[in-house]
């Protein structure tokens, strides 16, 4: 079965890729940068993203998503524990936290969750977020907003790519552009 996809192609680390341009709205696509599965461009990319990391972090926070083996990866690396706040809210969890989001890649309204369990690894920690694309900083607030109410303090958010406006609250191994259709 051949699939017509037009592609963008990007190299990091030594490593190239062409991500197939996905429409996420109306006249928009986007580089789909999907790294579930992709363990070579993983264990390429998270010594990197390690060392952008600051020496006083305590914790990586990182939102549940495509980039989960790249958090656990880096947490390896980096002996930092992780967390990852869920899309969804869990029977199992203990009067969890939340935070609204609305994410360019799914195009409604979300939900994070934080289990109360987690929290003792968050409160009055130093926190980096970790994720895969940082795009419109939907999630980024998300995140926010969650570490605001216990008290966390988030020292930097890191990413593989940025994508669409430059963002200078965030470090990078690269840039994505946003691909308007006419």
């Amino acid at each position: 079965m051949d699939i017509k996809e037009d592609f963008y192609t990007v190299e990091l680390c030594g490593i190239k890729r062409n991500l197939p341009l996905v429409r996420v709205a109306p006249k928009l696509k986007v580089a789909l940068f999907n790294i579930l599965g992709d363990t070579e461009i993983v264990k390429a990319v998270a010594p990197k993203i390690s060392e952008l990391i600051p020496k006083t972090a305590e914790v990586i926070l990182h939102p549940e998503g495509k980039a989960i083996p790249l958090a656990y990866e880096v947490s390896a690396i980096t002996g930092l524990p992780y967390v990852v706040p869920r899309k969804d809210k869990k029977q199992w969890m203990l009067d969890p936290i939340s935070a609204d989001v609305k994410s360019i890649t799914t195009g409604k309204p979300q939900m994070y969750w934080l289990d109360k369990r987690d929290l003792p690894k968050l409160e009055g920690k130093k926190i980096v977020i970790v994720d895969d694309v940082i795009s419109t900083g939907s999630t980024i607030l998300a995140m926010e907003d969650l570490v605001q109410k216990i008290n966390g303090e988030i020292i930097a958010k890191i990413a593989i790519f940025t994508e669409g406006d430059k963002r200078e609250d965030v470090l990078s191994l690269g840039h994505l552009p946003l691909f308007p259709e006419d």
